[in-house]
């Protein structure tokens, strides 16, 4: 087993496992080398998760998604209630409520490493530990934060986010799910549902365990309060598990309905009517979490590109002799290495308790997308029948990629937001 010794490095805590060292790997250069793994300890967690998908992800993927059944065991292997956990479950969330105090660089390669087994498996962490942990490690009050994160840090607590519904997807601030304050109760009355939640089931039967709820406090558009609603509460209830997905299979997805809920006054996050805010810092962070499971897919379809290259012969020679198969391979290589440079430029300068970087947070999600799409595509033509299979993973990969240019942003909605950024720069020279 690996070793899940935990070492103290600063303030940061660093799951120091016992793992391969990335000698041996092709890296185009030692400065792109730095760029995706800028410090030791990125180097060494990037080391210690390749080895423990390898072992542990890679083998279930095709099953699991076949089932479309989301692992719960090997979900928990990820915090630190399991004696061999790796703990990345409470990444970026501090050391004082069980987390591991990590950066936005640290967050895009863990989705990236997960996602290059399975990215299903991969959409189920980034829902627990991005949408749920870093928001209320960001947005939560410290009683919060007590009380809610080490049970979400440890993995006890299998958690997410609820913010579209079925007829507020992209247009977000047209939700109709509201909270009512009810002085008398001591809290507020949750009314409402909401569509499309990563793991707002676990098994199909009841909800998942602890989720951050955006409802209507006002009569303003904007007028968004963001809540803690738990597993239990009398009126909380799976709606229906969303069943014949295209992908991401092995991801539970839900619609959840609030019937007269009381909430607590002390599960508000945050300001009432102050939401916005919240939902803005971490959808940053979600976004760029998104492009780098894009990324980790489009690694992946590249290696069984080469692989199959070099094993399959036709008219007597491999298909790397044949033009149209090396552009394939050669531009899918182009492309990924853009969208990675452009992942880890921008993690490696951010700041995850700010926000302001919407731009690049759009756009390396808006490139990396259908990047990780064509480039599954491509994998699929070039192995011709054996690509259009399950064995060979590559059509499990398209399939997955296609929901990261609808999921956390659409394509389109990237397009507007980036161009209302672009606009205010008219006058202003791009760097």
């Amino acid at each position: 087993p690996i070793s899940t010794m935990l070492v103290i490095s600063g303030s940061r805590r660093l799951l120091g496992r016992q793992a391969p060292t990335m000698a041996g790997r092709a890296l185009s250069s030692s400065s792109l080398s730095s760029l995706f793994n800028p410090t030791e300890e990125h180097t060494a967690l990037r080391s210690m998760l390749r080895s423990f998908v390898e072992k542990e992800v890679e083998p279930q993927a095709i099953e699991y998604n076949k089932r479309e059944e989301f692992n719960i065991p090997l979900f928990r292997k990820l915090g630190t209630a399991d004696p061999e956990g790796l703990g990345i479950l409470g990444l970026t969330a501090p050391d004082d409520s069980g987390g591991t105090g990590f950066d936005a660089t640290a967050c895009a390669l863990v989705h990236e490493e997960l996602s290059y087994s399975d990215p299903a498996f991969c959409l189920s962490y980034l829902a627990h530990s991005v949408l749920f942990v870093n928001n209320l490690a960001v947005n939560g009050s410290d009683e919060q934060r007590a009380r809610f994160l080490p049970s979400a840090c440890d993995g006890t607590k299998i958690c997410g986010m609820c913010m579209s519904e079925p007829a507020a997807g992209t247009d977000v601030l047209g939700m109709k799910t509201t909270a009512k304050l009810d002085e008398e109760a001591g809290g507020y009355i949750l009314n409402g549902a909401k569509m499309w939640i990563t793991n707002g089931t676990l098994n199909g039967r009841e909800t998942g365990d602890v989720f951050l709820v955006y409802a209507r406090t006002g009569e303003g558009r904007g007028d968004i309060t963001q809540f803690v609603v738990e597993k239990g509460m009398e009126g909380f209830i799976l709606g229906q598990k969303i069943e014949d997905k295209l992908g991401m299979r092995a991801s539970m997805t839900a619609e959840l309905v609030f019937d007269n809920v009381l909430v607590p006054a002390d599960n508000v996050v945050g300001d009432i009517h102050g939401a916005t805010l919240c939902m803005m810092r971490n959808l940053e962070i979600e976004r760029i979490a998104l492009a780098a499971m894009a990324l980790g897919i489009a690694r992946r379809c590249i290696d069984d590109m080469k692989r199959y290259a070099a094993e399959r012969k036709a008219f007597g020679k491999d298909l790397y002799s044949f033009g149209q198969m090396q552009r394939h391979i050669a531009e899918s290589y182009a492309e990924y290495m853009a969208g990675r440079c452009y992942v880890y430029g921008l993690c490696n300068g951010l700041d995850l308790m700010t926000y302001g970087n919407g731009l690049d947070a759009d756009g390396v999600k808006l490139y990396c997308a259908p990047m990780a799409k064509t480039i599954a595509d491509r994998a699929i033509q070039l192995m011709g029948g054996y690509g259009y299979v399950g064995e060979y993973n590559v059509e499990r990969m398209f399939r997955d990629a296609k929901l990261l240019e609808i999921g956390g942003g659409t394509n389109e909605s990237h397009h507007k937001n980036m161009c209302r950024d672009l606009r205010k720069m008219s006058e202003t020279r791009l760097d």
